[in-house]
């Protein structure tokens, strides 16, 4: 990222930030913002987050390795990470009409990690997100080794979990982020 895509990024953060503060409450934009000025790579994964439509905004702070955490906001899953399936080995099972991509090769190359289930409860209580969408989330080996895949969805003002063939995936299940800086 060039100075001035830097500058336009933290921007745009820093002005979410601002206008969702019961996100964080608590926390200082010039901590945060000081932070990121001095990591490259964090930067650039929190680019990729809003390139993608995930609207990137910190939603905690974990004191024990002092990290900021940055989730995607969106209102929706994000739109430029849907129609994929979960991992790999889903993708590559799959014997015709193959998605594009899968939500685990995208968020290793964007360098950040999917939800667990609990992270993404903990989101729903700071908005309602994925009324209209779902989004994979991270599965236990134990149900992934059976071919199998969990995604979060809110309908009802109610969060529910569910799962489905790690192959499959639909226009309007994505996957959302999390960031640790």
């Amino acid at each position: 990222m060039n100075a001035q895509q830097k500058t336009a990024l933290l921007a745009v953060l820093a002005s979410r930030f601002e206008k969702n503060k019961g996100r964080h409450k608590g926390l200082q934009w010039e901590k945060i913002e000081a932070k990121l000025k001095g990591n490259e790579k964090k930067l650039v994964s929190l680019n990729e987050m809003e390139s993608t439509g995930g609207e990137p905004d910190v939603i905690g702070y974990d004191k024990k390795t002092d990290e900021y955490l940055f989730c995607d906001c969106s209102a929706e899953t994000p739109k430029g990470r849907r129609s994929i399936c979960y991992d790999r080995e889903a993708m590559d099972t799959r014997k015709e009409h193959k998605p594009k991509n899968n939500a685990m090769d995208m968020a290793s190359a964007m360098g950040v990690e999917l939800l667990t289930e609990v992270q993404y409860r903990a989101l729903q209580k700071l908005g309602e997100f994925d009324t209209k969408t779902s989004s994979w989330i991270q599965t236990p080996e134990a149900i992934r080794k059976q071919g199998g895949a969990l995604f979060c969805d809110r309908r009802y003002d109610t969060v529910f979990v569910y799962h489905n063939g790690a192959q499959s995936y639909y226009a309007v299940r994505g996957f959302r982020g999390l960031l640790r800086v």
